[in-house]
Formats: structure tokens, C-alpha cells, sequence
């Protein structure tokens, strides 16, 4: 490329530029947000693993037993909660604290597949294997305001 081509393209590249930058005439309004929720999380456990739950999201889990899909839980074994300002933490567990959360679905992992093999053997299995999981929904965490608090002080 020669030196006009180059400047020929640099013009049409601030061109576009120009063309995607807002109106300065225009002003620019600013809708108002709405006030957000306090932010609150928490760590529960289940089936002896722990799993940080926010209210709205879901999470799998190991297959629970007992659980049919659309079924209400109540997960009592809540180690922490915590919000923007407030940290509650559990000795082992905060007391009266409940996670409350809706069974979503039964379902499979993904296949693990086990290939064995022994070269000049004439020797191969191939296994797979299909853990079973649980997706539950957090609807909310409730009860522990009255656990006392370690605040955050900035």
C-alpha cells in the first residue's frame, strides 16, 4: 500500500466515527433507576458440599432423594449471610436462618467417560457414567436478623 491509499482509509475510518458519536445538540436524559434491592447472599449446605445461593438464582446439587420437581425446600443449614453492609456469620450454622428454594428439575450430568486400554493386548472397555443432579431455585433467605451482625465499616 502506498501513502495516499493509507490516508484514504484513515478518512474513512474517522468518518465512521464521526457518524456513531452522539449529537451534540442533543441532550442526553437520564432516566432515573430504581432503588435496588439490599444485595443478600448466603452459604448453605447440602448433601456435605457448600454452595453460595443468591435469591432468584439457581443451583444444582446433588440428586436430592425426597425432592419431586416443583416441591417447596427449606434448607436449614445456613453457615453465612450476607448483604452489603452486614455479615451474619454462622458458629457452626446461623440459628433460624432458612433458604427457601423450588425443585426445578431432575436431571443427569453430563457422561464421563472411562476408556480403559492395554496397548498390544487387544484390550478395551469404554464405560460411561452419568451422576445424577438436582437444579433447585432460590426464592429467598429468611431469619437471620436477629443473629447478631458483624458490620463493615468504611
Amino acid at each position: 500500500m502506498n501513502d495516499v491509499e493509507i490516508v484514504m482509509e484513515m478518512r474513512q475510518v474517522e468518518s465512521v466515527r464521526k457518524t456513531k458519536e452522539p449529537k451534540r445538540d442533543e441532550e442526553v436524559v437520564e432516566t432515573p433507576s430504581s432503588p435496588k434491592r439490599e444485595q443478600l447472599f448466603g452459604v448453605v449446605m447440602i448433601g456435605g458440599r457448600q454452595y453460595i445461593v443468591i435469591p432468584g438464582r439457581y443451583i444444582y446439587t446433588q440428586r436430592l432423594k425426597g425432592a419431586n420437581v416443583n416441591d417447596k425446600i427449606v434448607l436449614n443449614k445456613v453457615l453465612l449471610v450476607g448483604t452489603k453492609t452486614t455479615t451474619y456469620i454462622g458458629k457452626p450454622v446461623v440459628t433460624n436462618a432458612a433458604v427457601h428454594a423450588v425443585v426445578e428439575e431432575q436431571g443427569l450430568n453430563d457422561k464421563v467417560v472411562v476408556f480403559k486400554y492395554k496397548k498390544k493386548k487387544n484390550y478395551r472397555r469404554n464405560i460411561g457414567h452419568r451422576q445424577p443432579n438436582t437444579r433447585i431455585r432460590i426464592t429467598g433467605i429468611t431469619g437471620y436478623q436477629d443473629y447478631p451482625a458483624v458490620t463493615l465499616e468504611s
